[in-house]
């Protein structure tokens, strides 16, 4: 089980970073907050470093805990085989280091400090705020994780055509027109998006500050997902590879904006319909 496109060019990350660290400067932003943005994004650099070249030893730190996680939950066991990562035999699956999971690692953890440090300007920002965002970015990796592969274990017990009149997989029967290459694809941006909106969903809940303009910080999630998963690749010429890439682009771009427009959807749905109750209960009795 691989992701496609899971190593764009660090020389890329590096330029983003320092294009984001010249345009805070020219910002009225306070030298605590540049600074603080300047370690966020050399932490994501370092990651994305560490990880273009880990194999699967390396990468125990995230794979171990996600595998642990898959066996809970699906009962399946795997044993770990060194440089491959941990592996199946019954099932013949395989998690190797491509399904660590460290660029939606990189994507939460991205998304979590710069809405920090790039949203209400009066608020005080403290240097915690960046270790709390990796280490919740690293728990919700994990559990997307997991929850990403016990799917795909799922779905790999089914027959090759998707979609059998009986057995325990009906549930995928309207995804019959994709082979499993763009089922697996679907999938694993629908989760990844998924948890991200839901990972900054709580962060809005928790955080103190009242945002007046909700349709634009809604957009932290979609646009830090395009920045990781097209932009970087892009800018790194995964375009080369063709008509493969070109697909994986179009699940990429599609999914996270629907699920975007669906969320904000319902926002706004859900706000028209406590508008009545408040309104009701300031009304002056009669």
């Amino acid at each position: 089980m691989t992701d496609h496109f899971e190593h764009p060019g660090k020389p890329v990350l590096l330029s983003l970073s320092i294009i984001v660290t010249v345009e805070l400067m020219k910002s009225r932003f306070t030298w605590n907050r540049i600074a603080q943005c300047v370690v966020a994004l050399a932490c994501a650099f370092a990651l994305k470093l560490h990880y273009s070249t880990a194999s699967a030893d390396q990468l125990r730190w995230i794979l171990a805990p996600t595998t642990a996680l898959v066996e809970l939950v699906s009962g399946v066991s795997f044993e770990f085989e060194s440089h491959a990562g941990y592996i199946s035999r019954e099932r013949s699956f395989l998690i190797a280091s491509s399904c660590a999971g460290v660029n939606f690692l990189i994507t939460a953890f991205l998304m979590l400090s710069m809405r920090n440090l790039l949203g209400e300007r009066s608020k005080k920002v403290v240097w915690g705020g960046i270790p709390a965002a990796a280490v919740i970015a690293y728990l919700t990796t994990l559990v997307a994780n997991a929850a990403r592969i016990t799917i795909a274990l799922l779905m790999r017990q089914s027959p090759s055509e998707i979609g059998p009149e009986s057995g325990p997989f009906g549930p995928f029967r309207p995804f019959h027109w994709m082979d499993p290459g763009q089922l697996h694809r679907f999938e694993g941006v629908f989760i990844y998006f998924g948890f991200l909106l839901l990972l900054f969903a709580a962060s809005e809940k928790i955080g103190a500050e009242k945002d007046s303009n909700p349709f634009r910080r809604s957009l932290y999630p979609l646009l830090a997902y395009y920045a990781m998963m097209l932009g970087v690749p892009l800018l790194n010429g995964a375009y080369r590879q063709g008509t493969d890439f070109w697909r994986h682009a179009l699940f990429v771009l599609l999914i996270p904006l629907l699920l975007t427009c669906g969320s904000l959807t319902f926002k706004a749905l859900l706000g028209l319909s406590v508008l009545p109750q408040s309104q009701r209960a300031t009304e002056p009795q009669r």
